[in-house]
């Protein structure tokens, strides 16, 4: 398993702010730990990143993220102002700078079939309806060919709606994605508060509505072949989105409180397995059958081997703050779930085939994580990636679990305790790819 952890966000990374525009996510930016370890938990391989790295520059820091082994067996991931590819023995395929006209990346870098990538990136000079020109946050996809030429955008800000404040008046304020604040624990925002920001010129990584500000926070995309669709996951608006290359949103997962005009169309129905309808509250916050939307999720992938057009299965890694549209009375009420879930884009419904985590408060992951599944073993994994997030110091530092089901598992078949590491992702690396007869 490749092991994408992340060392404390590094404040000499905090010295340089992009302020002409105002805003943007420059100053996040972490040291990394990327090594691959084996069902024993012993290293097998370690990123020794210093030729690449520097934590002092602009072109050359930021947190490495968004790790996925292509057909090759060589690693696509981003990280500040770059996105690269390297196999395994460190041999360089490309490592280029952001496009022009786009920076901060973080989270995703999707390899698609088509041999492009989908790269999850910010617009550095995005004018605001009120006329005001920011950074954009973590709002942005862009498509490159193989050469970095942009084929393709999709900027979220023209697409969704940025003031859409529901779920950003829910989440705690203590864990926004790796914008760890201690002191915040359990802190929420209000309308008025929300109100009060937007009429200011306060703008950068920070949680709030309107473009320049963390309204959306997309953490995975993920490309379906069949109807030439992206797939994204909203952490900010509890939310996944599919979105064509008209940029029309065709479905969204998600409660259905908040949205308004054609987005209500849009929104999908659970079913049971029979594709009878759940009973459902008002807003579809909750439902019975066991049937829960993911809230404050990571990582919205579609399942292609077990999907088709017009139906399509994705695993999701469901965080679990403010599920149900609210926080808990107690923080021990929290938890997480791996998911799996079934779209009938015909009748816009939606089925949960498989869940893990209910109830399971000790392996609750308030940020970051990863739910996908794998051919090869007919399995999910999953990395509860701040699992026992406790505070020493002022400092957050989890315990992550690496788990592996058999599909349909009720417990898992591989589970491997990290002690004392802020995890990010997890995922099987396929050494016959890496380094064998990759055709």
């Amino acid at each position: 398993y490749l092991l994408n952890n992340i060392l404390e966000n590094n404040p000499r990374g905090a010295r340089a702010t992009w302020n002409n525009p105002v805003g943007g996510a420059l100053q996040w930016s972490g040291s990394p730990e990327i090594g691959v370890i084996d069902t024993h938990g012993d290293l097998r391989w370690y990123l020794k990143a210093d030729t690449i790295f520097d934590i002092n520059s602009i072109e050359w820091g930021g947190t490495m993220m968004g790790f996925r082994q292509n057909k090759d067996g060589a690693l696509t991931w981003g990280y500040g102002q770059r996105y690269v590819k390297y196999d395994l023995m460190g041999r360089k395929v490309f490592n280029r700078l952001l496009p022009e006209g786009y920076d901060d990346f973080s989270h995703s870098l999707d390899p698609m079939q088509n041999g492009n990538y989908l790269i999850r990136v910010s617009d550095a000079d995005y004018l605001r309806p009120d006329g005001k020109r920011v950074r954009t946050i973590r709002d942005v996809i862009i498509e490159v060919d193989p050469d970095g030429q942009v084929v393709d955008e999709w900027n979220l800000n023209n697409i969704l709606d940025p003031y859409r404040s529901d779920v950003i008046k829910t989440l705690d304020q203590g864990a926004v994605c790796l914008n760890i604040d201690v002191n915040k624990a359990g802190v929420t925002m209000s309308a008025d508060e929300l109100a009060e920001l937007d009429k200011s010129d306060k703008f950068g990584d920070i949680l709030g509505t309107g473009a320049g500000r963390n309204w959306a926070h997309v953490n995975s995309v993920d490309y379906d072949p069949t109807d030439d669709s992206i797939i994204i996951s909203s952490r900010h608006q509890s939310a996944i989105f599919k979105i064509g290359r008209d940029k029309k949103v065709k479905w969204i997962i998600g409660s259905h409180q908040g949205w308004k005009g054609d987005f209500k169309t849009k929104l999908l129905t659970p079913v049971d397995k029979n594709g009878k309808p759940l009973k459902c509250d008002e807003n579809y916050n909750t439902c019975e059958g066991g049937f829960d939307w993911t809230w404050t999720q990571h990582t919205a992938w579609r399942i292609d081997s077990k999907s088709k057009a017009g139906e399509v299965y994705l695993t999701v890694f469901d965080n679990g703050d403010g599920r149900g549209m609210e926080q808990p009375a107690l923080p021990s009420e929290k938890y997480t779930r791996l998911v799996v879930y079934k779209v009938d884009e015909a009748n816009m419904t939606i089925q949960q085939v498989w869940e893990y985590g209910t109830g399971k408060n000790e392996i609750y992951s308030p940020v970051t994580g990863l739910c996908e599944y794998h051919d090869d073993k007919d399995s999910i994994v999953g990395y509860f990636s701040t699992a026992g997030m406790t505070v020493s110091k002022g400092i957050a530092v989890p315990s992550p679990y690496v788990t592996e089901f058999e599909w349909g598992a009720k417990e898992p078949s591989v589970k491997i305790h990290l002690l004392n590491t802020f995890g990010y992702q997890a995922m099987p690396i396929d050494l016959a790819k890496a380094f064998g007869d990759a055709k």
